[in-house]
């Protein structure tokens, strides 16, 4: 399944380069940073491949940029390994293009309007959602107080 992130470019790993019974390989990870709801979150994804590798040459650390990529998973001796593989890296204002509005030029689409009359409008287009309104934010002093018993390490 082919999945895309808009975001940016936090570190590039250096090149690996190796060679297989396939003859040579090379391979680079970087690590890349997207707008999950209020929070940002970081991945660690990799190109394969010399193309690949001088395709991510392009971009620098700092870079807003649309990335698409595979996700794959493989057991080996009881554990799992995640994958996430870029195969295409490009700009983020050309996918903003057709996201319509990009809020404050980061390459991420506005939140939709609230609605009018509180609670959640469902006359909105599919995928869109606005938090109910009439409701205060809850604040710390509404949290209950911590355990005395609680022996959990976080």
């Amino acid at each position: 399944m082919a999945m895309e992130l808009e975001g940016r470019i936090v570190r590039k790993l250096n090149v690996q380069t190796g060679t297989s019974a396939r003859g040579a390989w090379a391979k680079q990870e970087f690590v890349f940073e997207y707008q999950e709801g209020s929070y940002p979150s970081q991945v660690c994804m990799n190109v394969w491949g010399e193309d690949k590798v001088r395709d991510l040459e392009k971009y620098q650390v700092g870079d807003k940029v649309k990335v698409s990529f595979n996700l794959s998973s493989r057991e080996f001796n009881g554990r799992w390994y995640t994958d996430v593989r870029a195969w295409r890296i490009e700009p983020a204002g050309q996918a903003a293009q057709f996201a319509g509005a990009v809020a404050g030029g980061a390459g991420y689409a506005a939140a939709p309007a609230a609605p009018q009359q509180g609670g959640y409008d469902y006359a909105q287009s599919a995928g869109s959602y606005a938090a109910p309104t009439g409701a205060p934010m809850p604040s710390a002093d509404d949290l209950s107080a911590p355990l005395e018993d609680d022996d959990l390490p976080f």
